[in-house]
């Protein structure tokens, strides 16, 4: 089969670009070496905030662009995944933020942090969606690895690296590497807003997001260059606890699970960039999204498609 594209990777970027490059006339194939709900992806707390993402001038964009399509996709929270919640950044003002800020609704300085209702995303959801999307539009999701770009080459002129973590390898980059994220899911004892508290300087966050189905995700850990997605006991009993000292409630909840993701940050920050592929194909990075990847999909989506449409193709 000949494509226009091929976009390598199935996780909320790979998903999105692909859609995003389908609707706009390519005719696209997604490879993706993992199921979406076995990718970093599925495993994400999902509230959208520009966290642990570069580079700055750009980001703000990216982020904004997101927010409006994630605002439309929550009129249908059920069906998308998508619902907008209230809640908190403790320790957190405008100030701090970039001019991407002045243009969020209703996000206010308070004396607890910054308030705001944000987009939260139950992910095993979205990316069903995503991947009901592409299907409604011809795009087929193939479980395909490669170990190089010449593979997908030979089918499509354009090949799309939304391979995430995998880049490290693939392209190589070394300025890939792992941020490990911790996660523990309990019963929701009847929290109805979010709330986050995270130290930049520090591998131990404070976070917990109420999603569907009665569940409520605590978080967190950010320990950079560390590739274990084995949980820790002690990890989860010490998030347990940094959230129970917010709400005192979580600290009896019943634990349903634990979850571990490996962020895919990148020193320099997210590289969208065109190159060109042997035989006059083209090779478009997106990638090193951090922990910012459903932040940013749809921006980083649009500025891919804005690449693959300028090289005419």
């Amino acid at each position: 089969m000949s494509s226009d594209v091929i976009v390598v990777g199935g996780g909320v970027t790979g998903l999105t670009t692909g859609l995003t490059l389908a609707e706009a006339g390519n005719l696209v194939r997604v490879w993706s070496r993992e199921a979406a709900e076995s990718t970093t992806s599925a495993v994400a707390g999902a509230l959208w905030w520009p966290y642990r993402v570069e580079p700055e001038e750009l980001v703000g964009e990216w982020s904004l662009t997101s927010y409006q399509v994630y605002e439309e996709l929550a009129a249908k929270p059920e069906e998308t995944g998508v619902r907008l919640v209230g809640g908190v950044h403790a320790d957190t003002s405008p100030a701090g933020l970039g001019a991407w800020a002045a243009e969020l609704p209703g996000l206010r300085e308070t004396a607890t942090g910054l308030r705001a209702v944000l987009p939260l995303i139950d992910m095993p959801v979205h990316l069903r969606w995503l991947r009901e999307r592409l299907a409604a539009v011809g795009t087929t999701v193939e479980n395909r690895g490669i170990t190089d770009f010449a593979e997908p080459a030979s089918e499509a002129g354009v090949v799309v690296n939304c391979t995430g973590l995998g880049a490290r390898e693939l392209v190589p980059d070394a300025a890939v590497r792992p941020v490990r994220g911790q996660l523990v899911v309990v019963e929701n004892p009847g929290i109805e807003e979010w709330y986050t508290a995270a130290d930049p300087a520090s591998s131990a966050t404070t976070y917990f997001f109420p999603q569907p189905r009665g569940r409520l995700i605590l978080g967190g850990t950010a320990e950079e260059d560390d590739w274990s997605l084995t949980p820790d006991p002690r990890t989860a009993e010490a998030i347990v606890g940094r959230c129970a000292e917010v709400r005192p409630e979580i600290a009896g909840a019943r634990v349903i699970g634990h979850r571990v993701g490996l962020r895919p940050a990148r020193t320099g920050g997210v590289r969208i960039e065109a190159k060109p592929l042997p035989g006059d194909g083209l090779l478009v990075h997106n990638y090193g999204h951090g922990g910012a990847g459903v932040t940013v999909a749809w921006g980083c989506a649009e500025a891919v498609a804005g690449l693959v449409g300028r090289e005419g193709r």
